[in-house]
Order: structure tokens, then sequence, then C-alpha cells
């Protein structure tokens, strides 16, 4: 049986960030360093086949501080904690290592300088979201208000209207941030905005790939998982750019076949908590049911790393 023609769009980038590698890469070096269990609050990064992974090697994953003994090592997620809970660790005596991205941290620094200038924050963000709560615990309750939408906007009761500024989570749609940003200073013209903007390059580069490729095909698929913001925000973006179906799989047995019959061009893409190997599943299931010919649309090439925790690097 002769297979239908199918082009398949790789976007580039696509899959982990700095922020992602070397959240794993901690765990993995505390495993060697202290020997399992070793315990993560929360996922390290929003992905099942990597938080399976890494629990097949003695990773315990936990929600909360309360649920980990005092004599193993906890690390805590790629996201961010809020501000009480190392504090936590640190009273219980307890080994912790901190797997925040160094962009989220970022964020919390901004946050505690305005504070520290006498500065009311708003937040940009989800409510909920690990990296949202993360955040806004860097400061005293009441001193980060959060909107989610340019709506909000408008229902923002602030101490003063003269001494405010905002930040953002780093996994945003950048386009709706724009606009929740243009509303915010609308609203409040003495607002002051992040030195250098708050979504991660990681985010911004891979909506720049989808928003590329989204006119070329037919259909995209965003492989990762469904908490992931950055994951989500790439099936808008695709949808927003023109792409008449987006779907978001975890897996490749999770795409739905039936909505991409008779599609001729398909693009791909994964979040930047999904694996490679995730993505060349797809690719696989793909070239099982069409002829494929893959085409990439770089629009960036990244060479950011971060270090891992010195911790982490001293010989015991």
């Amino acid at each position: 049986m002769t297979r239908p023609p199918l082009t398949l769009y790789l976007a580039a980038p696509r899959g982990f960030c700095a922020g992602v590698d070397r959240a794993i890469k901690i765990v993995e070096m505390a495993l060697e360093k202290w020997g399992a269990p070793v315990y993560v609050r929360h996922e390290i990064v929003h992905n099942r086949y990597v938080v399976d992974d890494l629990r097949a090697k003695g990773a315990v994953f936990v929600e909360e501080l309360d649920d980990c003994p005092d004599d193993r090592p906890v690390i805590f997620s790629a996201h961010g904690v809020p501000r009480s809970v190392p504090a936590e660790a640190a009273r219980r005596n307890m080994v912790f290592v901190d797997a925040t991205c160094p962009l989220v941290s970022k964020v919390h620094i901004e946050a505690e300088r305005h504070h520290a200038n006498g500065l009311q924050m708003v937040m940009i963000g989800h409510e909920g979201h690990p990296e949202t709560v993360g955040t806004m615990g860097q400061l005293p309750e009441g001193e980060v208000l959060l909107v989610e939408t340019a709506g909000d906007v408008a229902g923002l009761q602030v101490r003063d209207p003269e001494r405010l500024a905002f930040i953002t989570q780093t996994t945003l749609s950048v386009d709706d941030t724009a606009e929740i940003v243009a509303a915010l200073k609308a609203r409040f013209p003495a607002i002051v905005g992040p030195h250098k903007e708050d979504i991660c390059y990681a985010t911004t580069n891979r909506q720049a790939a989808v928003k590329v490729m989204a006119p070329k095909v037919d259909a995209v698929v965003v492989i990762g998982a469904p908490n992931s913001s950055n994951s989500r925000r790439l099936v808008e973006v695709a949808e927003v750019a023109g792409c008449r179906h987006a779907q978001l799989v975890q897996r490749a047995t999770d795409i739905d076949w039936r909505a991409l019959e008779g599609v001729r061009a398909v693009g791909v893409t994964a979040g930047a908590s999904a694996p490679e190997v995730l993505v060349e599943e797809v690719v696989a299931a793909f070239e099982a049911r069409f002829d494929v010919r893959c085409e990439l649309v770089e629009t960036a090439v990244e060479r950011v790393e971060f270090k891992v925790p010195r911790v982490l690097r001293e010989t015991a």
C-alpha cells in the first residue's frame, strides 16, 4: 500500500533549554554524589518521560518539604520555590540543592530589588503555576499582585500608582504579555519594567520558530506535558499564527491521527522540558504512516549553558 506524501517541518530551536538541562544534571549528579534516594520537591521539570527516567535512577518526587526526611538531600525544581522553603530546609539542617533556572532567579532578584526600593510588584503570570508561586513567594504577602490577562489590569487595586514595577513569568506568550504590559503602562504610566525582558530566550525562540512554521503547514504537533506552560503556549502561538489545527502530545502514542487526515504538511516542535528522543519517536510514527520528507525551520541557534551549583562540582 502506497503511503501518502508528507512534508514534516521540524522547528529549531525546540526541546530542552539550558535551564532544564541544568536541572536534570543536578538530580543526576546528586544521585551520583549522595546515592539514592534523593528527594525532589515538585517535578524537576514538567515532563513525564524525564521524571520517570530520574525516578528509575533513584529520585523520589514529592510536593512538599514535609514529605522529605531530614537525613536525605532534597532538590528544588527548576521552576523555583518561595523563600520560605529553603528557610525551612535550613532550619531542619537538611542538605538541599536549588535547581531553580538562573533566568527565573533573575526575576526573583528583580522583585527583591524593586521591593527594597519601596515599589509594589505586579506579576504577569498564571495563577497556581509553580514558577508564579515561587516568584510571588520571594516577597511578603500582598507585595505582589497577579494579573493573567489584559482585562485583569482594570481591576488592580494598588497602594500607590506612582510606585509600581512589573515582572513576568518566564514561559508566557510573548504577544499576550506585550498586550498586558501595554495595558499596565496605559493605566500606570510610571510603572517600572525589567531591565531586560523576563520571558526567557528559550520561550521566545521556540515561539518565533512556530510563527514561521505555522503558515507553511496544515497542522502542528507540539511535544510537551499538559502542565508545561511553555508547551501550551506553543499550541496557542501556532493557532494564532494561522495553523488550522495544533495539538499537544506527551508521546507519539497520544497523536490524534483522525485530526490529521488529508494533511500534506505538518510542523513538529517540542516544549523546553521535552527531550529530543520524544521528537525522534514522533517523527518515526509519521514515517510509519506517510512517505515523509523532513525540512528544518531554523530561526535561531542557542549556545546558552548554565553551570550546576558548586556543591555538586566539589569532590567529597
